[in-house]
C-alpha cells in the first residue's frame, strides 16, 4: 500500500505543506544479517569507538511483560506530603511509585543528600520534584535550582513541575540558551522558587551577577554523565564552588565514570544512594542491523520509512550538518519530518518536539544530545543512521523506543 506523508515546514508556527511521493522500486524491503565479517566497515560518517563487531547491535526482543513486576514498598498516600500534591500526582496518572520514586522520595523529604543511579525513563524527574515541591509548599523561603545538560530536558522538567504543583502557587524560571535572555533576567529578579537551566546560560547569568547560587538551599544535578560527556565538567565544578555550605544536594546519573566521581566528592555529604539502573539494553527492544550493500543511504532509509509499521520513528545522526542535510532530503521526498540539533533556535526545537509528540510529524531526526532525557510516547522505531560514538550512546539512543512495557525496534545502518 502506498503511504502518503506531508512535509513539515517550521518557518512559521503550525504551517504544513502537503506533498505526495512514490515508493522506491524495490518494494521497500530490507535485510537483517545474522553474522557479518569483521572486515566489513560500518556506515560512513564520523569515526566511532565501537569497532567493527556488529553483533552488539543484534538482539531479539523478549516477550513484553503485561504488567510491572516491581512491588513498591510505599504508595503515594504513604508519603507525608500536601494533599493537593497527592491529588496532582493522581491527576498526572501516577498510580504507584516507580522503583526510583519508591526509594528516593522519602530520603529527599527527610532532607538527605542523594545519589540516584537511574536511566532516563525510570520516573526520576518526579522522584525529586515531588519531595521538593512539598518542601517549598511547607517553607516558602526555600529555593531550588536544577541543572540539566540539554534544553529539551530542562523544558520537560519545567512542564512536569507545573503539572505536579498546579494550584500551589509555586513559580519557576526556565533558563536555557536560544531563548530571550532579557526575559530570563526579568524572571530571575522575581525570585522564583525553582530555577531550571542548562550550564551555559546559568553561567552567563551568574557572571552578569543576576543569579546568585548562595540564594538556593537545594541543588539538583541531573544527567551528570552526559554533562561531563559534552564538556560541562568545569562549569559544574564552578557551580559547586559557589553553593552555600548548608544545602541539600541531589545527584542523578546513569553511570559514574571517574570524572563524574570527582564531582560527587565535592557535591554530596553523607548521601543516600539509590540504584535502579536498567539492564544495558531493554529486553523488549528488537535490535538488528540494516545492510546498505553499496546503495545510497537515503534511498535505504526511504524504503524503511515507507513501510506501514514505521509509524513513529526517531532517526539519529552524528553531526548537526548531517542531520540538517537529511532533513532537507527527506522533506523533498514528501515525508513528515522535523530535526533537532544545536543550530535550531529554541523556539524551533520546542515546536518540532511538540509536533512529534502530538503526531503532527511522524519522523524526528536528532543528534545524540537529543537522545538523553527525551520522554516521548509510542516511538515505534529508532534508526541509527550514523553509528553512535560509544556503546553508552547506543543504549541511550535505543532507549527512546520500547517504553512503558511496549515492544520497540532499533535498527543500525552498516555497510
Amino acid at each position: 500500500m502506498n503511504r502518503h506523508r506531508s512535509s513539515a515546514s517550521f518557518g512559521s508556527r503550525g504551517s504544513f505543506n502537503q506533498r505526495k511521493f512514490k515508493k522506491s522500486g524495490n518494494g521497500g524491503h530490507y535485510s537483517y544479517p545474522k553474522s557479518f565479517s569483521s572486515a566489513r566497515r560500518f556506515s560512513a560518517g564520523p569515526k566511532s569507538e565501537l569497532g567493527d563487531d556488529i553483533s552488539i547491535f543484534i538482539k531479539k526482543a523478549a516477550a513484553v511483560l503485561t504488567q510491572d513486576t516491581y512491588a513498591p514498598h510505599n504508595s503515594f498516600a504513604d508519603f507525608d506530603i500536601a494533599e493537593i500534591l497527592k491529588q496532582n500526582i493522581a491527576n498526572k496518572g501516577y498510580t504507584h511509585p516507580t522503583p526510583v520514586q519508591d526509594k528516593a522520595v522519602q530520603p529527599i523529604l527527610d532532607g538527605r543528600d542523594l545519589i540516584g543511579l537511574a536511566n532516563t525513563g525510570t520516573g526520576k524527574t518526579a522522584a525529586f520534584l515531588i519531595p521538593l515541591i512539598n518542601k517549598i509548599s511547607n517553607d516558602r523561603s526555600q529555593r531550588v535550582i536544577i541543572v540539566t545538560p540539554t534544553r529539551e530536558l530542562s523544558g520537560q522538567i519545567n512542564e512536569e513541575l507545573h503539572i505536579l504543583s498546579r494550584g500551589m502557587n509555586i513559580y519557576s524560571s526556565l533558563v536555557i540558551g536560544g531563548a530571550n535572555i532579557h526575559r530570563q533576567i526579568s524572571d530571575i529578579r522575581r525570585r522564583p522558587s525553582v530555577v531550571i537551566g542548562t550550564p551555559g546560560r546559568l553561567k552567563d547569568l551568574i557572571e552578569r551577577r543576576v543569579l546568585h547560587l548562595a540564594d538556593f538551599g537545594t541543588f539538583v544535578l541531573d544527567e551528570v554523565d552526559l554533562m561531563v560527556d559534552i564538556g560541562f565538567i568545569h562549569d559544574v565544578k564552578y557551580f559547586i564552588s559557589l553553593l552555600p555550605a548548608k544545602r541539600q544536594s541531589l545527584f542523578f546519573s546513569a553511570t559514574i565514570p571517574p570524572k563524574v566521581r570527582e564531582i560527587l566528592q565535592a557535591f554530596v555529604t553523607d548521601p543516600v544512594t539509590v540504584s535502579v539502573q536498567k539492564q544495558n539494553t531493554p529486553e523488549n527492544i528488537d535490535q538488528d542491523v540494516v545492510r546498505i550493500n553499496g546503495r545510497d543511504k537515503v534511498d535505504k532509509l526511504h524504503d524503511l520509512l515507507n513501510q506501514d509499521e514505521f509509524e513513529k520513528v526517531l532517526v539519529f545522526g552524528r553531526t548537526k550538518h548531517g542531520i540538517e542535510k537529511l532533513d532537507k532530503q527527506l522533506t523533498m521526498r514528501g515525508f513528515r519530518v522535523g530535526a533537532l540539533h544545536g543550530n535550531r533556535t529554541q523556539g524551533q526545537r520546542q515546536r518540532i518536539l511538540k509536533s512529534f509528540k502530538q503526531d503532527e510529524i511522524s519522523i524526528l531526526l536528532a543528534t545524540d544530545v537529543a537522545s538523553r532525557g527525551l520522554d516521548i510516547d509510542n516511538v515505534s522505531h529508532v534508526i541509527n543512521y550514523d553509528l553512535p560514538e560509544t556503546y553508552d550512546d547506543y543504549v541511550h539512543r535505543i532507549g527512546r523506543t520500547g517504553r512503558a512495557n511496549k515492544k520497540g525496534t532499533a535498527l543500525t545502518f552498516v555497510e
